[in-house]
């Protein structure tokens, strides 16, 4: 393994040195995706990586985004923008998901669901559904700093998609949905009251609203007021193919009036809906919100918004029916702040005491998994025990993944596998592409000396065995691994190297999956076998994200 000054570039290096620095200053320029035309256009999505049901808000030249991020840790992403196209990961305002108890192993597809981010008087509040737990919220002063510990606002089952709303005559409201799963009905939108401070529900909630006539599947729901209107900008009929339902109406109790303001239509955009409207402060509106691409995930595009009839119109009415397309290019917003090219941080160096924010675990961490120390050079991952029932790596929270940026790209890595007093037996470290169905290779030693393995897991969450597809000999410890991801529908390649030059393909391609409500992931792994006590660790030198070669 190489120790490498921070401060150095090495050859082949000099683009991660220059990531490195715009790291430093809060800034990624991604070299496999960009929605920046340079032209002063944009292209869909803005963000190709799985930020699933987003919400937005404007705080003076400022745009600050959350979205879901279910049983991964650290939760609730903040991502920040001053232009709407040109985002960044700044924060988490959820360092771990509670109770502990209950999120110290995966919880595959469960804990943040839906959150709706929104400013008042002087705080940044964050409120979101557990489907088992209720509707909890977490607020701050500077979503860059610590986010206050969450309150549960409103406990119960199968209460989802919760919105606020502060009205100018001091009275505070709560809109959610319902989790079909754990409530036995969904397609409605409640409304409740809560105290001054937005911390807890006061009354059993008035239903407002029922989609099941023409309106299945309603849920998301977003509170906003306009012009003496209140409104619930709520998706409907589905996520890969439904659409964009707006409700108004002059009393917040309704009855409220319905118009469908966003639609596929003959675009490529499935299911265009659940997301967030903005007004910028030079005038204009626009509205993010995801499509669902498979194993990508829910990728996130930017609308125009107009207002006809104090009715909001997202995208372009291509066909004149009155009810707006996604747009595959547009100009960008206008701001008086323009903002460089950049998109969530990928690629790690592993040169700082912190793990990059693109990296979460698969359920609440625990700090003897892994080792950053200062100067060092290389992040230490320690191989955690499989619980003694399982047959592959589902239960395991210990998986240190990121979400998949472009349609194609490869991601590659160097390890070195040391092994403590020859204690080699059931311990691996690897490179993994996480989902349902999952592949990985890995670095492990037996009695006759190094190797690869390359392992595929078709049905993870059904219990299902891992299949070693192919084993190399290699001559060390250490090893370059590799998987390159291609359009349309993931397909992933597996090869290594032993001097980081020459690459082998090892293993057969495979079709990457996602999970229960999450994309497939990319990142790493070090695990031993349920009765092994210690020993051994995986120097992980650094982790690129490149276009594939």
């Amino acid at each position: 393994m190489t120790r490498r000054n921070p401060f150095v570039i090495q050859v082949g290096s000099l683009l991660f040195f220059v990531c490195l620095v715009l790291h430093a200053s809060g800034q990624y320029n991604s070299n496999v995706w960009s929605a920046d035309l340079g032209n002063g256009e944009y292209r869909n999505p803005i963000i190709h990586a799985d930020y699933s049901d987003p919400d937005v808000i404007c705080v003076g030249s400022d745009y600050y985004m959350t979205a879901s991020s279910f049983n991964c840790t650290p939760a609730l992403p903040i991502l920040h923008s001053r232009d709407l196209v040109n985002w960044s990961l700044v924060n988490y305002a959820l360092p771990a998901l509670v109770p502990d108890s209950v999120f110290s192993i995966p919880q595959h597809g469960k804990g943040v669901w839906a959150p709706c981010l929104r400013y008042h008087d002087g705080f940044y509040y964050i409120y979101w559904g557990d489907p088992d737990f209720g509707v909890y919220m977490v607020r701050t002063r500077d979503p860059r700093k610590d986010w206050e510990a969450p309150i549960l606002v409103l406990p119960g089952k199968g209460i989802i998609d919760p919105s606020p709303l502060w009205d100018e005559d001091g009275k505070v409201y709560l809109v959610h949905a319902w989790a079909a799963s754990r409530a036995g009905v969904n397609s409605l939108l409640t409304v409740h009251r809560m105290n001054a401070n937005g911390t807890q529900v006061l009354d059993a909630g008035r239903h407002v609203f029922d989609g099941h006539d023409a309106h299945p599947t309603l849920e998301g729901p977003k509170f906003y007021k306009r012009n003496g209107y209140y409104y619930l900008l709520a998706p409907a009929g589905g996520v890969a193919t439904g659409w964009q339902l707006a409700l108004r109406s002059k009393d917040i109790y309704g009855p409220y009036e319905e118009k469908i303001v966003l639609e596929q239509g003959k675009s490529a955009v499935n299911g265009p809906h659940q997301g967030g409207w903005v007004h910028t402060p030079l005038g204009e509106d626009w509205f993010i919100h995801f499509q669902e691409k498979n194993p990508y995930g829910r990728i996130l595009h930017l609308q125009p918004v107009q207002w006809v009839n104090d009715w909001p119109l997202m995208g372009v009415d291509v066909d004149k029916n009155g009810i707006g397309e996604p747009v595959a290019r547009y100009r960008k917003p206008r701001t008086a702040m323009p903002e460089k090219p950049q998109q969530p941080a990928e690629s790690d160096e592993f040169n700082s005491d912190t793990l990059g924010l693109q990296w979460q675990w698969h359920g609440n961490s625990k700090v003897v998994w892994s080792a950053l120390l200062r100067g060092k050079g290389y992040l230490r991952l320690f191989p955690v025990n499989q619980p003694a029932h399982a047959s592959n790596l589902w239960e395991l929270p210990n998986l240190l993944m990121q979400k998949f940026p472009a349609p194609d790209f490869q991601a590659t890595t160097k390890i070195t596998w040391t092994i403590e007093r020859d204690a080699w037996q059931e311990r691996k470290a690897g490179l993994l592409v996480s989902g349902n169905n999952y592949a990985y290779l890995a670095i492990a030693k037996d009695a006759t000396g190094y190797k690869l393995m390359q392992v595929r897991c078709v049905k993870a969450a059904s219990g299902a065995s891992e299949e070693i597809m192919e084993e190399r000999r290699i001559a060390g410890p250490s090893a370059y691994l590799r998987v390159q991801v291609h359009a349309p529908d993931g397909q992933c390649q597996f090869s290594f190297s032993e001097n980081g030059r020459t690459f082998e393909p090892i293993g057969p391609k495979f079709a990457a999956q996602p999970e229960l409500w999450i994309a497939a992931k990319v990142g790493l792994f070090a695990t031993a076998g349920s009765t092994v006590r210690h020993g051994g660790y995986a120097d992980i030198d650094w982790f690129r994200i490149e276009k594939p070669e």
